[in-house]
């Protein structure tokens, strides 16, 4: 049994209704001792009024009386037939035993007489096992009905002392990634004070390896910018030259991969800038102008490709944040459907304002991404299964580092109405400043 909560339970459990046995044996057996003593005083008491003053022979049974209750006196060896003492011995000691007749038993007090008699007064045992069982009833009866309410309560009290883990993890899974605040230990039980501490001291570690990374990919990207640009003017230098016709593809491959270089480092940049949460946000920056601004600078890029890119809506949406960092994370999302979107395809841009929150979305006709990726493609580096494409892994990325910056999100979802396609939104919680103007582009 491995749940702790289960161990306690039946551990409690057992401890419980061992304690009602232990108790109704032991009841059981008080019972048992005091109804003896009683029947014994009640012959002692025949024997003193009744046979000291010579009666003998006698059943003291009144017609109305339960047969339980007899009480029989016989001079032994000269016994009445058909009396319970028939067979008792004649040289039985005096005192107090219990002898059996014809399947019943009986309490007998033997005594000897001033006139040398030895006389049996005898009780059946039936009246003392009846008080025994009623006394024994009258104590095991409360204590039965009440063993369910007493394991309900314990298994409430163990519910309870657990609620607070349940709780503490609950708030852990509730977390995004990045959240490595320490845990509160205010109000926490004693008992979990030490887990606490243990958390908070892996989460401060996990912390500083974050920061770390972070610096070293910041500063390792910014080292390489000079070497990377002088690679970039020396080859264009060599472009001026007049190179071998069979030179020539070789260079045109070389400054390719000087360009996809250069933004690979830009993109580590500008990633480790969102996550650092350094962009100062903006009153009333309008989403709507910036994805206007991006899309008419990469209108022609998509004409280079035959692609319909362009407004299907488009509303008044503002919100608190840097523009600069705006226009990135848009121009990142709609690269991204540009690069896997098929020539002639087309990318619908919606902007506009929904509940508190301003949603940027693209619409595009690529072949969208694999179930088993689609909950890590927002991780760096990570280019899904569509690798025959240019890209550095990172765009996605800056777009949800953006987004949480400014307190929103951003859902990447496979398109419905089509057998492919991507839907990506991004949604920011809007300002408070509201504009007016507004148009829907069919």
């Amino acid at each position: 049994m491995r749940s702790v909560r289960a161990r306690l339970f039946v551990g409690l459990s057992v401890l419980v209704v061992g304690t009602n046995i232990g108790f109704g044996l032991l009841s059981y057996r008080r019972a048992a001792e005091e109804a003896t003593e009683l029947q014994d005083a009640v012959l002692h008491q025949v024997d003193r009024f009744a046979v000291q003053a010579g009666g003998t022979g006698l059943d003291l049974t009144d017609a109305q009386d339960e047969p339980e209750f007899r009480v029989v006196i016989e001079v032994l060896g000269a016994v009445r037939p058909g009396s319970p003492l028939a067979g008792v011995p004649g040289d039985t000691p005096d005192g107090i035993s219990t002898v059996g007749k014809g399947g019943a038993r009986w309490r007998l007090l033997v005594r000897t007489r001033p006139d040398g008699k030895r006389v049996g007064i005898a009780q059946s045992t039936a009246s003392r096992d009846e008080r025994v069982r009623d006394t024994l009833l009258q104590t095991l009866v409360p204590l039965l009905l009440l063993l369910p309410c007493l394991l309900l309560l314990v298994g409430v009290i163990i519910q309870a002392s657990f609620r607070p883990l349940s709780v503490l993890a609950g708030r852990l899974d509730a977390r995004p990634p990045d959240d490595l605040r320490t845990l509160p230990a205010e109000g926490v039980a004693v008992e979990l004070l030490p887990f606490i501490d243990a958390i908070n001291r892996l989460l401060g570690r996990v912390g500083e390896m974050v920061e770390h990374r972070r610096r070293f990919v910041a500063d390792a990207a910014h080292e390489l910018r000079t070497p990377v640009t002088a690679l970039t003017v020396q080859a264009e230098n060599l472009s001026r030259l007049g190179m071998p016709a069979e030179a020539l593809p070789r260079l045109a491959a070389l400054q390719g991969g000087i360009r996809r270089l250069g933004h690979l480092l830009e993109q580590l940049l500008s990633l480790a800038r969102y996550e650092e949460g350094t962009a100062a946000a903006t009153a009333g920056t309008s989403l709507d102008a910036a994805a206007r601004d991006v899309v008419a600078a990469m209108i022609p890029v998509a004409d280079e490709r035959s692609t319909d890119l362009g407004f299907s809506r488009i509303e008044p949406a503002d919100v608190r944040a840097d523009p600069t960092s705006l226009r990135v994370m848009i121009r990142n999302l709609l690269d991204n459907a540009l690069r896997h979107t098929p020539v002639g395809g087309r990318i619908d841009v919606e902007v506009y304002a929904e509940a508190g929150f301003a949603v940027f979305r693209a619409t595009d006709d690529g072949p969208g991404i694999a179930a088993d990726e689609i909950d890590r493609i927002l991780d760096p580096f990570v280019r899904g299964g569509h690798v025959e494409t240019e890209g550095t892994g990172l765009g996605l990325s800056i777009v949800r580092s953006v987004a949480e910056t400014c307190g929103g999100s951003v859902v990447l979802a496979n398109r419905t109405d089509r057998p492919h396609g991507l839907v990506a939104t991004v949604r920011i919680p809007a300002a408070s400043e509201a504009r007016s103007d507004s148009a829907v582009i069919p």
